[in-house]
């Protein structure tokens, strides 16, 4: 290598060794960087919500199924109609009646009135009060006793699968809020009626159905169709409440921070007693009150460059997996 160049090696690799343990220094003198906000306790409202999904279906699903074999004559409702317990659904005629039925009507018509009026046709009626959704058959189809011919519904009710984890916070009679996918800006009121007994495991995920009613069911709900369920586990008014960021835990119990009058001593720890929490804010039931100052620890402009995903090493409260549930 020529003398020449040995020289301008020498001196840039100085030059990028003094850049790079710059780097680290400033790196570590830096990344731990933190900075306080004020932040005051002020009054609003608060609760606790679980969100889950469901599908709309019959609360009691019933098939028609015909009493004999033979052929539909007449159908008389379709989907979508309200009936009553004991309506006559649809007239049929049995195997006998209707092999008759079609030697009279070869021998004339008034033959065909003549056997119409001495064998009459069989009625199917409603077992139940509810609402047909679905039918099956046309008049003139031949059916069997096993061919559910209708389908009715006495209501429709959400039913919606809610984690282990969360069933315990789920109660009868507790009030939810219900919007179908479909029509995603109505929302309604439901009460939850049934809580099952029995889990389901679906790829390693334990949940409970839950059966909820609509405090009323608009006329584009059908069934089959998706919905979101936000459960209300507790809820409050007009309380005292912090962002969570600025409540930390420390051996199973909360502490916020104060100004110290000597700047020297740093932030002062106090302790608190906490509420609901919606993953944003908590609420103070003892310690604070409306007005107070504290503090709450941030990641410096820096250190959120060097961090790749800064967190605040202060909030104990984490969003749940599945939306905003308290801890």
């Amino acid at each position: 290598m020529k003398p020449s160049l040995k020289k301008l090696i020498v001196p840039l690799s100085l030059i990028a060794g003094v850049i790079i343990a710059s780097a680290i220094y400033y790196s570590s003198q830096n990344k731990h960087e933190v900075i306080y906000q004020e932040v005051q306790v002020t009054k609003g409202a608060i609760k606790n919500t679980i969100l889950s999904t469901g599908i709309v279906q019959p609360e009691n699903r019933l098939e028609v199924k015909a009493p004999i074999a033979g052929r539909i004559e007449k159908i008389l409702v379709d989907e979508g109609q309200l009936v009553r317990r004991g309506q006559v659904l649809a007239w049929m005629s049995s195997s006998e009646r209707a092999a008759l039925l079609d030697t009279a009507k070869s021998k004339g018509k008034e033959e065909l009135t003549y056997w119409e009026e001495a064998y009459k046709a069989t009625p199917l009626m409603a077992p139940i009060s509810g609402q047909i959704i679905l039918r099956n058959v046309e008049p003139g189809q031949t059916i069997t006793i096993q061919d559910p011919l209708l389908v009715m519904s006495d209501r429709l009710c959400v039913k919606a699968q809610v984690d282990e984890t969360d069933i315990s916070q789920v109660k009868l009679n507790q009030k939810v809020e219900i919007t179908l996918d479909a029509y995603a800006e109505h929302s309604m009121e439901g009460t939850v009626v049934h809580i099952a007994y029995e889990s389901k495991t679906v790829n390693n995920v334990t949940t409970y159905l839950v059966d909820i009613i609509p405090s009323a069911i608009p006329e584009f709900m059908k069934s089959g169709m998706t919905a979101n369920v936000v459960f209300t586990t507790s809820e409050k008014e007009e309380t005292l409440l912090l962002p969570a960021s600025a409540v930390q835990k420390e051996n199973g119990k909360f502490k916020v921070l104060l100004a110290s009058a000597d700047k020297a001593q740093g932030p002062q720890s106090l302790p608190v007693e906490v509420g609901v929490n919606d993953g944003k804010k908590v609420e103070i039931l003892s310690g604070l009150k409306e007005g107070d100052t504290v503090l709450m620890l941030k990641l410096s402009p820096i250190s959120k460059k060097l961090d790749s995903a800064p967190q605040s090493p202060l909030s104990p409260f984490g969003g749940s997996r599945k939306g905003s549930r308290g801890h």
